[in-house]
Order: structure tokens, then C-alpha cells, then sequence
């Protein structure tokens, strides 16, 4: 059997359009215009694919559906004998596999799987809108009522929407409308309640099709295209349900559930915040080289051991600088002072890493926020990450021009909306600004809200301020762990007094009497 590639675009014969036709290697060409199609001479061929994966058969219409041989051939659906074939193709363009609709209208696969959506290769990685279906004929019929638009489907169906989708997010993020075009049934409304939770908020409508058609292929098969086009442009913005009666939350108020997701291991800290909640944004300060990063790597180290999903961002350390403090914490051993032994890494890595669900970010220095607020969401939708740290927000506004305290209420803002949006509990690294006195931060000077660096979004925003003070000159090498704000309970002051431990290199109360256990209300 043979097919036929896309070759080049012309202008039409007819007159219609200087750039909608569509030239073929077998000489045919179609007018996406005008819809003018002119049959070849040459031979069509079949193209040999890196992945030894043949396209097998050729385009043709197919009747039943009322899809056109030239919408078959833009999406590379050929028929081959009683086989009905759909090309699957990686992010690069080229071809993994098939999809293949047996002659008993089963389903099976040749070559290799992907995680691309059906047709996604056709179309660009950002536009103004985009139209995902259930299925591969329902985004070719979609094609055929409204050319030119994005129209992708789903590879396995309702069932595996939302593991599908999430994997897409970078892509779909690039798109200002998303239309969500699935079945009528209930496994395709609870696809679409479990997708349209992923994606941004504000850009997802869901286009739902008039009775008696069930998809977007059983409308046009009834040659009613327009029905195709009304379900589109009357697409709805995406609402959660959510709004409820006070009178049925009896059971829900009533139930006991515990006061957080994570427990502090550092026990007055536990007991002075409650513990680590999801949907709450933390913010740990302290002056320069009081030891923020290293107090970081700790709460990391002991979330991953309790087996948490966590993502680490160090916008100011390259990511085997990361992974080594991490490993340090978790084996107990200074990896990152020092040459060792390969097998002595191995074995760190082996008992730590190797086992920790850790996701890092791989960058080094001052990015653009937009990208990080992007792979925030992309580490909490499409990773399920529940826990993130962020260090540090200077470094993260360090390649910006303007005012500093309004880039920071901008930054602080969409931080704030990532966490409520997602429900991720974010760590974010903040420094100080000078004290007014003669007494540093280096010299241990109390730390209060006030000298929060830039602005006091940072302050309002958080859900939790926790700040490190110690004299770097003292020989006790101490530090004073304190609680500026407490949102959950509205506990602060001092929690506890912390030394660093050089050889296992982690935090470690002290026995010492905490002097100053004042709360702020």
C-alpha cells in the first residue's frame, strides 16, 4: 500500500487563497480554503520511520464519518485493508507508532507508545485557543466542521484523562482557551471535572453537544456539522461546584482530623506552628550566612524520609551542589566538603536519592518569574508534588528592571495565588534588609517583620514567617529559631535554640532554657 507526504503550501488554482493550498509528494493537492481538491500522477510511496514503524495504506474519505480524504491525510489517518491506523508522534515531530481501530472496531498498537496527545505535532505550543476531544476521530471530525484549529484528542480515552493531560501542562500552558470537547457519558464529565482541575484557572471552557449526539464524530456522521461549531463557540467557562448549604457541613465539622499534614521534627517548632499544612506559604529569613539554605535542606531531607514528594528549587547553587547537601543530611556526613571516594557516594546516593521521591529544578542563577511560577505548577499538577522550597526570592527578581518593593508585591502575589491554586505547601527563602542599629544580623540581632526585605507583601502573604538569629563571632555557634508570624494559631516568638552540628550536618536542639516564650497575639 502507499501514501502520500506533505510537500509545500501554493497558491490556490481557483483564485481563493495565496497560501491554504496543500501540495502532496504523489502531486495532488487541496485548497483548505476553498476545499478544491486536484488528483496526482505520481506514485505515492511509503515513508520509513526511525522507529521501524511504516505508514501502511493511504488517505481516503471516510464515508461513514464524512471526513474527507484531505482532513485524513493532514492527520496521517490511513486506512490500510480492514485497519484504520492513527499516527502518534514524540514532541519532536517524529513518528513512535500507531494506534490502530481493528476491522471489530478493537483497538490495538504497533510501535512505540507516547505521551502526546493525538495531532498535538500538527499544531504550535501556544496559540489563542485550543480544542481537546476523547478521541481520534472526534478531533478529525472537529477538523472537518472548523479547519484550521487546534484540535487534538486524548491517547487512551476518559479513563486516563487526567494522567494524560498532566503530562501535556507545559504545553497546554501556552494556550490562552482551553475547550474541553468530551463525551456525554459519565466517564467523559468525570474526565472532564478531573482535567479542567489541572489546567490554569480562567483559560478552560467545556463545550458540551446539543442531543441527540453523544460526540463531535456522531454529529457529523448525522451531517450536522454546525452542531460541531455551536458546542465550540458556546463552549462555558470552566466553574467549579463548590458553593454549598452551612446546614449539611454536620459531618464535616464534626469529624476530628489532624492539625496538620507534616509534623516538624524540630520539636518547638512543632509545637509552636501546629505543624506543616498543605495550601500554606511559608517564609524563612534570616541575615547572611546565618544558615537559611541549610535549614532548608534539613526540613527537605526529613519530609523526603518520611517518603513526601518534594520539589527544590536553589536558584542560587547548581543542582549536584543541591543533591550533595541533601545526601549530607540524610546520610549524616559532610558529601560536599571535601574529594571522596566514588563508592562512598554511591552508597550516600543509594540510600538516600535513589529512594526519595526529590525533584529538582536545573538552573543555575537569576531566571525570569515567569518561568519559575511555570514550573512550579508543573512540579504540583503535572508531578503531584505537594511540598516545594524556592530559594531564594532575591535571586529570583535579581534579572528584573523597576521598583524592588513592587516587583516583590507582584512576585509575592502570584507566589500566593500558585499556592491556593495548587494547594502545595511552598517554602520561599526571603533576606533581610539592614538593621537601623549598631548591632548586625551577623551579631545576632533580633529579627522582627519589619526587616523583611523590599516590601510587606512578603509578611501579609505568608502563612508562616520563621526566622534564624545568631552571632556568627559567638563560639557556642547557636542559633535562635523564631516564629514572626503564625497564622494557624497566632503562636510566636522564640521556638527554639538550635546548634549546628558540623559532622552530621544538621540542626540540633539545644537543652539551653529559651529565655523570651512571649506570644504575640
Amino acid at each position: 500500500m502507499t501514501d502520500s507526504e506533505f510537500l509545500r503550501h501554493e497558491p490556490c488554482p481557483t483564485g481563493g487563497s495565496s497560501d491554504a493550498n496543500s501540495v502532496y509528494t504523489d502531486g495532488h493537492s487541496y485548497c483548505f480554503s476553498c476545499q478544491t481538491y486536484i488528483p496526482g500522477e505520481g506514485d505515492l510511496h511509503t515513508h520509513q520511520m526511525q522507529t521501524n514503524v511504516n505508514f501502511k495504506g493511504s488517505a481516503q474519505r471516510l464515508q461513514k464519518r464524512r471526513i474527507s480524504e484531505a482532513v485524513c491525510q493532514f492527520f496521517k489517518i490511513y486506512r490500510d485493508e480492514a485497519y484504520l491506523r492513527f499516527p502518534y508522534f514524540d514532541s519532536s515531530g517524529r513518528l513512535k507508532g500507531f494506534k490502530v481501530k481493528t476491522k471489530n472496531k478493537n483497538f490495538k498498537y504497533e510501535g512505540e507508545t507516547t505521551d502526546t496527545l493525538f495531532g498535538q505535532h500538527l499544531f504550535p505550543n501556544s496559540g489563542k485557543r485550543i480544542v481537546i476531544t476523547e478521541g481520534e476521530l472526534d478531533a478529525a471530525s472537529c477538523y472537518q466542521a472548523m479547519e484550521n484549529w487546534p484540535m487534538v484528542s486524548l491517547p487512551h480515552g476518559a479513563a486516563s484523562a487526567k494522567k494524560d493531560i498532566q503530562k501535556q501542562i507545559p504545553f497546554l500552558q501556552g494556550y490562552q482557551e482551553i475547550i474541553l470537547f468530551f463525551d456525554k457519558d459519565e466517564a467523559g464529565l468525570r474526565a472532564t471535572e478531573q482535567v479542567a482541575t489541572l489546567l490554569p484557572q480562567g483559560t478552560v471552557k467545556i463545550a458540551h453537544l446539543a442531543d441527540p449526539y453523544k460526540d463531535a464524530s456522531d454529529a457529523l456522521q448525522n451531517d450536522d456539522p454546525d452542531a460541531i461549531r455551536r458546542a465550540i463557540w458556546d463552549a462555558k467557562p470552566y466553574q467549579p461546584d463548590g458553593i454549598v448549604d452551612g446546614k449539611s457541613l454536620l459531618e464535616l465539622v464534626t469529624t476530628p482530623t489532624p492539625p496538620c499534614d507534616h509534623t516538624y521534627l524540630l520539636k518547638g517548632l512543632q509545637e509552636k506552628t501546629h505543624g506543616i499544612r498543605y495550601g500554606e506559604l511559608t517564609t524563612i529569613t534570616a541575615g547572611t550566612g546565618q544558615g537559611k539554605s541549610t535549614f532548608c535542606r534539613q526540613l527537605a531531607t526529613d519530609l523526603l524520609q518520611s517518603g513526601e514528594r518534594v520539589g527544590y528549587i536553589a536558584l542560587e547553587e547548581s543542582n549536584r551542589r543541591t543533591a550533595l547537601g541533601l545526601m549530607s543530611v540524610g546520610v549524616g556526613q559532610a558529601l560536599h566538603l571535601g574529594e571522596h571516594e566514588r563508592d562512598v557516594l554511591q552508597l550516600a546516593y543509594d540510600t538516600t536519592i535513589s529512594n526519595w521521591n526529590l525533584y529538582l529544578y536545573d538552573h543555575f542563577g537569576s531566571l525570569s518569574p515567569d518561568i519559575i511560577y511555570n514550573r512550579i505548577e508543573y512540579m504540583a499538577l503535572g508531578l503531584d508534588i505537594r511540598i516545594i522550597f524556592l530559594d531564594h526570592l532575591s535571586i529570583l527578581l535579581s534579572g528584573l528592571d523597576g521598583d524592588e518593593r513592587r516587583m516583590i508585591d507582584t512576585t509575592m502575589t502570584k507566589l500566593r495565588s500558585l499556592v491556593e491554586r495548587t494547594g502545595i505547601s511552598l517554602f520561599l527563602v526571603s533576606h533581610l534588609r539592614r538593621t537601623q542599629t549598631d548591632k548586625d544580623h551577623t551579631d545576632g540581632a533580633k529579627v522582627s517583620l519589619g526587616q523583611l526585605r523590599g516590601s510587606q507583601a512578603i509578611s501579609q502573604l505568608s502563612d508562616t514567617v520563621l526566622a534564624l538569629e545568631r552571632d556568627q563571632q559567638a563560639e557556642n555557634d547557636v542559633s535562635t529559631l523564631r516564629v514572626l508570624k503564625n497564622r494557624y494559631s497566632g503562636e510566636t516568638g522564640i521556638a527554639a535554640q538550635l546548634q549546628y552540628d558540623k559532622t552530621t550536618c544538621r540542626f540540633n536542639e539545644t537543652k539551653d532554657p529559651i529565655l523570651n516564650t512571649q506570644t504575640d497575639f
